[in-house]
C-alpha cells in the first residue's frame, strides 16, 4: 500500500511544479508577445504606426512663437507651366519689405528689398530665399496658415539666424515633377517663380529648398536635378518609397516615371547639405531613416511625432537654423 502511494506521488506533479509551469507558460507567451511587439515596432511586421502611436503618442505639437512676424506677400499669377492660376506666398523676416517688380535695382543689383530698410550686418545685401514645397492636399497659403512659418522665421532671426525669405507656390498634387498631362511644377519653380522673386530683390542664383511630406520629396528631387542651384534641403517626413508599387496612388504616372524621378537609392547630390526629420509614428519613419543614412544627412531629427503640422512646426526652428547657416555660407 505504501509502495502504491509512493508510485502515485511519483507520477503526479507537485502543486509547486504546476505553479512554476504555469508561470513559465505565461512568461513564454509574454516573451513571444514582446518579441512580436518589438518586431512590429522595428517595422518587420505590419502595424508599426499604430503601435508606436499607442506607446509614444505624437509628442507635443510645435507651439507658434509669440513674436511679431515680418511682412507676408501674397500674389497670384497664371502659370504657363501649370496652365492655371496659382498663389505665390513670400514670408520675410522682420525689417525687410517686399519690393514691387521693377522697383529699385535690377535683380542681383545688391539692394535690400524695400530700398535698404533692413538693419544689421546684412543691410545692403540681397536677401537669400528658400523655396517651400507644400504637401499633398495643401497649398502655398499653408506656409502662413497651419505651419505659421512667418512667426518661426521672425523667432529665428531674433536668435541670430542669418535672415532669409520663405517662398511657397501652389504645386497641386503633382509630386513636384512634370506629369503626363503636361502639368509641370518644376518648370514653374525655376522659370516663373524664381524670376518673380528676383524682381522683388531676392537673391535667386542659389537657393535652399524646404518641404513636408510630398513637398519634402519635391525638395529632395529639386536638389538632385539641379545641384548647382540648390544649396541645402530640409525635408520633413518626406514621402519616399522603394518602388512604384509601394508609392501612393497618383504620385507617379508609371513605373518609368517613378524611376526617372527616384530619390531613394539615388544618393546625395554633390555640394548639397541635407537635413531629414520624421516622427517615430510617421508611416515614412523607417524609410526616412534609410534615406537620411543614404544622403549622409548633416543633420536629422527622429523624435516622437506623427505625420502632421504639430510635428512639422516642432521641427521648424532647427530646420530654419540649418537653412540659415547654409544660405549664409
Amino acid at each position: 500500500m505504501e509502495q502504491r502511494r509512493r508510485g502515485l506521488a511519483a507520477g503526479r506533479p507537485s502543486r509547486r511544479r504546476v505553479v512554476l509551469a504555469g508561470i513559465g507558460a505565461v512568461a513564454g507567451v509574454a516573451g513571444v508577445a514582446a518579441a512580436a511587439g518589438g518586431a512590429v515596432y522595428a517595422g518587420w511586421l505590419p502595424g508599426r504606426e499604430r503601435l508606436v502611436r499607442a506607446v509614444e503618442g505624437c509628442g507635443e505639437p510645435g507651439a507658434v512663437p509669440a513674436v511679431e512676424p515680418g511682412p507676408v506677400s501674397v500674389t497670384s499669377f497664371r502659370s504657363a507651366a501649370r496652365r492655371r492660376e496659382v498663389d505665390l506666398v513670400v514670408a520675410y523676416p522682420p525689417g525687410y519689405e517686399p519690393r514691387a517688380a521693377g522697383e529699385g535695382e535690377t535683380p542681383g543689383g545688391g539692394e535690400t528689398p524695400g530700398g535698404g530698410d533692413a538693419t544689421g550686418e546684412d543691410a545692403g545685401l540681397a536677401l537669400p530665399v528658400c523655396l517651400v514645397l507644400h504637401g499633398r492636399g495643401d497649398a502655398a497659403r499653408a506656409l502662413v496658415g497651419p505651419l505659421s512659418a512667418q512667426a518661426f522665421l521672425a523667432a529665428a532671426a531674433a536668435t541670430g539666424v542669418a535672415p532669409f525669405a520663405l517662398a511657397a507656390v501652389d504645386g497641386g498634387e503633382t509630386y513636384w515633377h512634370r506629369r503626363a498631362d503636361g502639368d509641370d511644377p518644376e518648370t514653374m519653380l525655376l522659370g516663373e517663380v524664381l524670376p518673380r522673386l528676383a524682381a522683388q530683390g531676392l537673391s535667386t542664383d542659389r537657393f535652399a529648398a524646404y518641404g513636408w511630406s510630398m513637398g519634402g520629396y519635391g525638395a529632395l528631387l529639386l536638389a538632385r536635378r539641379h545641384p548647382t542651384r540648390v544649396v541645402a534641403v530640409a525635408a520633413s517626413s518626406p514621402a519616399v518609397w522603394h518602388s512604384y508599387g509601394a508609392a501612393a496612388s497618383g504620385a507617379f504616372d508609371s513605373a518609368a516615371d517613378f524611376d526617372d524621378h527616384r530619390v531613394l537609392g539615388a544618393g546625395p547630390a554633390r555640394g548639397v547639405a541635407y537635413r531629414i526629420d520624421c516622427g517615430h509614428a510617421d508611416p515614412f519613419s523607417r524609410v526616412d531613416h534609410e534615406l537620411a543614412d543614404e544622403l549622409a544627412a548633416a543633420e536629422r531629427g527622429f523624435p516622437a511625432g506623427c505625420h502632421d503640422f504639430g510635428f512639422w512646426r516642432r521641427q521648424l526652428p532647427a530646420q530654419l537654423a540649418f537653412l540659415g547657416r547654409a544660405l549664409s555660407t
